[in-house]
């Protein structure tokens, strides 16, 4: 499988943000998954990078130009993409997934998090998307979003766009096993 993996890129991240980001990169490795991330070196997506590429994985990189020219590119991934925009850089990374696995981070994350979102209510992307809630970091978004669900703002059904794991090992186990989303979600799309 090729999964994408959404994360910080802040270097000034508690020990236990790194580690799991390893732990998540040398798992995909051992089971045979591409990384696919936004090629930045920093953060936790240099540490799931250089994990799974260590552990003998392969790992592919998404990034705009513009950051390979201010030199944040990965140089060591095992094939880097460039694209001309950030908006390009997340549809390819889209594209080319077969399932997302977001780890904590800012606002890039939530970017990514909440189009991949979008695209699966919508009925455009229907593969698993799966929050790895290190440190329970995602509680108060799974709170917000069950708060959205109860003024009608997301219906009942959008609840289940999402999965929650709370090891590495629990999220690619989802990424594996979780069907597709109901192909028919877009009827329903209106609330």
């Amino acid at each position: 499988m090729n999964i994408t993996v959404y994360c910080a890129s802040s270097s000034k991240l508690r020990p236990v943000f790194y580690d799991t980001a390893a732990q998540l990169g040398q798992l995909m490795a051992r089971r045979g998954h591409t990384l696919l991330n936004g090629a930045g070196t920093m953060g936790l997506m240099g540490a799931s990078a250089d994990a799974c590429l260590q552990a003998g994985g392969q790992a592919i990189g998404v990034i705009p130009q513009f950051m390979v020219d201010e030199g944040w590119a990965h140089q060591g991934m095992t094939r880097l993409i460039v694209t001309q925009t950030m908006h390009e850089r997340k549809a390819r990374l889209a594209s080319l997934a077969d399932a997302c696995i977001v780890l904590p981070g800012g606002l890039g994350t939530l970017d990514e998090l909440f189009d991949i979102l979008t695209l699966k209510q919508l009925g455009i992307y229907l593969k698993p998307v799966v929050l790895l809630n290190t440190e329970h970091f995602f509680d108060p978004l799974l709170a917000h979003l069950s708060h959205a669900i109860d003024e009608n703002m997301l219906r009942t059904e959008h609840a289940q766009a999402w999965q929650v794991a709370g090891t590495p090992a629990e999220a690619v186990g989802l990424c594996e096993t979780t069907p597709p989303f109901r192909a028919d979600i877009r009827k329903i799309a209106h609330i």
